[in-house]
């Protein structure tokens, strides 16, 4: 606005020195200018959103990017875990939020503002781990990795461990646990899984966001398990795949349903995702947790906005239609560059028809 009171001051002292028609012709069109102008700054549409930890890389950039391109439009995305999208959301004190864990049934009637769970991308997560002098890749059959964390495995040269990775020299050091303190998708993806996978763990803990560990230690966001892993030797964790890559972690290959150790990749993702895209219908709440199929990764999930049936500000619904569209026709291109996986197309074809409803 300064620069425009600039040229208005400038502009209009070149006018002084013009003829009157010439001075009127001036006038109007420094007019039209500050109209266009001030009709912009009026709208102009902040609109504000909180939740998982889990896609933040890419909704960030996203969310810049957007704003590069339509700069009327600024989304500000906290990242603050699932949990909290959720509460924020179902109370209405951001404009949308964001989960790993499909929001149940009973939580979307109970919340003031009723809202649709749209997938934006796949993930997976990820064991990470950190122990000096053992530089290759750790296979983890999911009965180890739940005895981990209900403290039955205590050392890392346990037996089980060892059996899953022959000729490794593994070190008699003992293992911590890190988890998530805080409300989070991830934390249900990976809870989801150990449920499918160890009937202990599905009686003893089961599948939350925020579970009862029985052992271990506890850090907030992505970003603390990673950090704690990193600095902590002994230590393992789960995250989301962008994180051990960003941090440079150590992670492992998990046992497949089929039997098979895989890594974390946005392939075996979309791969764990083949069945249930086909079964979608206007629904997209699903659990891919140890799908079958032979290159399906196990701890896979998608990830979601969630996203109000009618907002309460008409302007801010169509910028959040533009931009979910923009998303499906630009941003989901970048989604395997950053270690997520785009939509499959028969979800995206249906996400599409489910974003023209939104009002």
């Amino acid at each position: 606005m300064e620069n425009v009171r600039r040229i208005e001051l400038v502009d209009v002292r070149q006018a002084a020195s013009l003829g009157a028609r010439e001075k009127q012709v001036k006038l109007k069109w420094i007019a039209a200018v500050l109209t266009v102008v001030m009709a912009g700054v009026a709208g102009a549409q902040n609109i504000n959103a909180a939740g998982a930890t889990f896609p933040y890389p890419i909704y960030n950039r996203w969310f810049t990017e957007y704003a590069q391109a339509h700069p009327n439009v600024h989304i500000n995305y906290q990242s603050i875990g699932s949990g909290g999208g959720v509460q924020q959301t179902s109370e209405g004190t951001v404009d949308f939020g964001a989960s790993d864990m499909p929001v149940a049934d009973e939580k979307i009637a109970a919340a003031k503002v009723k809202f649709w769970n749209l997938p934006t991308v796949l993930g997976a997560v990820v064991p990470v781990y950190n122990i000096p002098g053992v530089s290759q890749t750790l296979n983890f059959s999911g009965d180890v990795l739940a005895d981990i964390y209900l403290g039955k495995i205590k050392m890392w040269n346990d037996p089980r461990i060892a059996k899953d990775n022959p000729g490794v020299n593994l070190p008699a050091k003992g293992i911590l646990p890190v988890y998530r303190s805080d409300g989070s998708g991830t934390t249900f993806i990976y809870t989801d899984y150990l449920s499918k996978v160890s009937p202990e763990w599905a009686s003893k803990v089961g599948k939350n966001t925020s579970v009862q560990w029985p052992a271990g230690i506890g850090q907030k966001g992505n970003e603390g398990v990673a950090g704690m892993v990193r600095q902590t030797p002994g230590a393992i964790g789960y995250v989301e795949l962008i994180y051990a890559l960003q941090n440079k972690i150590d992670y492992g290959a998990v046992k497949s349903k089929d039997g098979k150790f895989l890594k974390g990749t946005p392939e075996g993702a979309t791969a764990a995702a083949a069945s249930a895209a086909k079964a979608m219908t206007t629904d997209f709440r699903v659990s891919i947790t140890n799908a079958p199929g032979a290159d399906a990764y196990p701890i896979s999930s998608f990830t979601y906005m969630l996203i109000p049936v009618r907002f309460a500000d008409p302007a801010k619904g169509k910028a959040m239609k533009d931009f979910l569209g923009w998303m499906l026709a630009h941003g989901e291109s970048e989604a395997s560059g950053m270690g997520y996986a785009a939509l499959p197309k028969p979800v995206a074809d249906k996400v599409a028809l489910a974003i023209n409803k939104i009002q």
